[in-house]
Parts: C-alpha cells; sequence; structure tokens
C-alpha cells in the first residue's frame, strides 16, 4: 500500500481540523472530547482524541507488552517514555495509532493529513521511537472515532460538535487539563457561553 495523503485539499473535507464536542453532547463517550480529524470524505471520517488519557498505562507498559522493550523498559529514550497514551475513542481500542509530527514519514504506512502532522498505525514507528529515529512529536492513542457517511455532518448540523483549527502545538500539548478551554478559545469561544445544555450527561 503506497503512503496516502488526506483530503484536506478539498474545502469540503474536514481533515486537520478539531471537532470540540458542545456542552450538550449526548454520547458520555465524547463529553468535552477534543478530536483531531484524520481523515473525512463522502465514506465517513476518522479521528482520534486528544485530551484523555488512558489511566495508569504508559508508554513504556504498551512497548513491553508488544515486546519491543524489555521488563522495566531498559533503554527507553527520555523523550519516548514520555509520550501520553490517549485514549483515542471507542472503536478498536485494542489498535495503537501514532499521530505524529510530518517529519517522519514510512512509505508504505503513513496518513498524510496535513503539512505538519500524519497518522502511522504500524509496529514500525515505535521501533523508530526506541532507536531515537521516530517523529520529532507523536502521541500514542488506543482506539479511534469513526463516523458513517454523513454521520459526522449530521452531528455538527445538529449542534453536537463544534469545528476548530489544530495547530500542532496544541495537538501535542502534554497538559489535558484545559484543552478542551483553549481548543475553544481559538475561535473566540467561552464554555461559560454555551453552557445552555451543560450538566446533561
Amino acid at each position: 500500500m503506497a503512503m496516502q495523503r488526506a483530503r484536506g485539499g478539498n474545502k469540503r473535507f474536514l481533515d486537520g481540523q478539531l471537532l470540540v464536542a458542545m456542552p450538550g453532547m449526548t454520547d458520555p463517550r465524547f463529553e468535552r472530547a477534543v478530536i483531531y480529524l484524520c481523515a473525512h470524505s463522502d465514506e465517513g471520517a476518522m479521528g482520534i482524541r486528544i485530551n484523555q488519557a488512558v489511566p495508569q498505562v504508559t508508554f513504556g507498559d504498551i512497548l513491553e507488552k508488544l515486546e519491543i522493550v524489555g521488563t522495566g523498559h531498559p533503554g527507553l529514550p527520555p523523550a519516548a517514555d514520555a509520550i501520553l497514551v490517549h485514549n483515542g475513542g471507542p472503536v478498536e481500542s485494542g489498535r495503537g495509532f501514532v499521530l505524529h509530527s510530518a517529519d517522519y514519514v514510512s512509505e508504505k504506512s503513513t496518513l498524510l493529513i496535513d503539512e505538519d502532522l500524519c497518522l502511522t498505525a504500524t509496529m514500525e514507528i515505535l521501533r523508530a521511537i526506541v532507536a531515537g529515529a521516530g517523529p520529532r512529536r507523536a502521541l500514542l492513542a488506543l482506539g479511534y472515532a469513526g463516523w458513517g457517511p454523513g454521520q459526522l455532518e449530521n452531528e455538527i448540523q445538529q449542534n453536537g460538535w463544534l469545528l476548530c483549527p489544530a495547530p500542532a502545538d496544541l495537538v501535542f500539548d502534554q497538559s489535558l487539563d484545559g484543552k478542551y478551554e483553549r481548543a475553544l478559545a481559538q475561535i473566540g469561544v467561552d464554555p461559560a457561553m454555551l453552557s445552555g445544555e451543560a450538566g446533561h450527561a
């Protein structure tokens, strides 16, 4: 399979933007979610939640489970050890996806989302990170959020989501507390002004 490029050039599609859940989001799995849209087309959409960590699981733990590093994570570079493991979404929650800077590209398996960000979902990138040859910035997500044809568009029309720009500094910010507010601030929205539907899980 050749390297793929997301369809961000077509303004109808929303690749490379953030979806920010409105306070009235009816699905509790996406309450206060900030999701980076990796792919969006007529066939549906796929994104990675970037503001919810998987509790008590480290990047080293994942590498150890996959037998990429030994018990106790010997030789794991500090930068790799600092990579956060995110709850990427409810679909395929046992599968890992690395959202990363565009300085690392695998010809066979990397999805080029825009000039700054890519998505790779192979063991190859994990080994590259351990060897110090991986991307400069990365996060690992377990699972993803997915929508069928027209489903995301319908949810946006029903005021389930707001769209925001997705600067890399925000995407990779390891301070997850407040990322929801920071995403909304980019479009001048104060979450308190959206609180009409707040309080409903």
